[in-house]
């Protein structure tokens, strides 16, 4: 039986989270505001999103079936063996070890790849055990059906809501859409009660659910795969790194702690996270356990080397290909300053 590991004081941390998002979050350098969602729990989504996928409904992903529908032939995936991502190249040209051997150009494409229905960006349901769950999903322009893309989940704070990260913070999705130039498909998951709780792992299973109609009708790169989320979306980020190292090959949690949970597991996941000093919402040191988890996992020494941008470190003698990075700044409740580009470096390396 799978086992919850949980830290910290989760009542009145909580309650601060709601606030602080209905206040709309700034970042300490970085445009990172609700943007025309208002960022208020309960508030009117701004434009840009789409009404297809309406409550209830079980439509997949641009219109076509999850099930049954066209789908490419899965090939060039992973290896057997090890990690599906391990073995690409990484940034600057550098070689990332791993475990196994990679596909074709080191992409492992989904059985999505090569299909003739071509997806739509919008709002979409899924079912997830009898209950319907929403999600915004969005496609690069030009979409190519036989390119796999990075699959990128951004998860909002508490109090917030899928279209305050599909719109705002640092210029949608945290920042990173811009940054990707059309290399990445993005997701922003809607919670229950505007947070992430998982409570019996219903958040988990929702974004199962999400990837098992990403990888039937979406062509996505399997070994790179992402999540990223501040506050109670960073919480949710490393309850996927906890629960999902073998389908995640990176997650970047901002003012995160194990409040959704971390289901026991050994597979490695490389892991940036960032979080303030002061912060009197999510305590640092809740930050620092968080951390901890995948330190151990990942086999990491305690000796550290400083990185940009500073005041950030990467520790040493992590498994090869999955580097934890961590940064311990000057300020509170709120993503560091240029997160969205740091998020993004660490991401693309892979």
């Amino acid at each position: 039986m799978k086992t919850l590991r949980n830290f910290g004081a989760i009542g009145p941390g909580l309650v601060a989270l709601a606030a602080f998002a209905a206040l709309g979050c700034v970042s300490q350098g970085e445009a990172t505001t609700a943007g025309s969602s208002g960022g208020a729990a309960g508030g009117p989504a701004g434009p840009g999103s789409s009404a297809s996928g309406a409550t209830g409904s079980t439509s997949a992903t641009g219109g076509s079936s999850a099930t049954g529908g066209s789908s490419g032939t899965v090939s060039g995936a992973g290896g057997s063996g090890g990690h599906p991502g391990s073995g690409e190249t990484g940034a600057g040209g550098g070689s990332v070890v791993g475990s196994g051997s990679s596909g074709a150009g080191g992409a492992a494409q989904s059985a999505g790849c090569g299909s003739a229905t071509a997806p739509k960006s919008g709002r979409f349901s899924v079912d997830v055990g009898g209950a319907t769950r929403e999600y915004i999903l969005a496609v690069p322009d030009g979409y190519d059906p036989k390119h796999p893309y990075r699959l990128i989940f951004a998860w909002h704070p508490r109090g917030g809501s899928a279209e305050q990260v599909a719109t705002g913070f640092g210029g949608g999705y945290y920042g990173l859409q811009s940054r990707a130039d059309g290399s990445a498909i993005f997701v922003s998951p809607e919670g229950i009660d505007q947070g992430w709780a998982n409570t019996g792992g219903r958040d988990i299973a929702f974004l199962r659910a999400m990837l098992d109609r990403f990888r039937a009708e979406l062509c996505i790169d399997e070994s790179r795969i992402f999540s990223t989320g501040f506050s109670y979306g960073g919480m949710m980020s490393y309850a996927i790194g906890c629960a999902m190292g073998d389908d995640f090959r990176a997650i970047a949690s901002m003012s995160g702690a194990i409040y959704s949970g971390c289901e026991d597991g050994d597979h490695p996941v490389a892991m940036w996270g960032a979080h303030g000093k002061s912060d009197n919402v999510v305590p640092l040191e809740n930050g620092q356990s968080a951390r901890d988890i995948f330190l151990e996992r990942n086999h990491c020494g305690q000796q550290t080397t400083p990185v940009e941008p500073s005041p950030c470190v990467s520790y040493e003698g992590c498994d090869a290909g999955y580097p934890v990075v961590w940064c311990e700044f000057d300020g509170g409740h709120a993503p560091q300053n240029n997160s969205g580009e740091s998020i993004w470096s660490f991401f693309s390396q892979f």
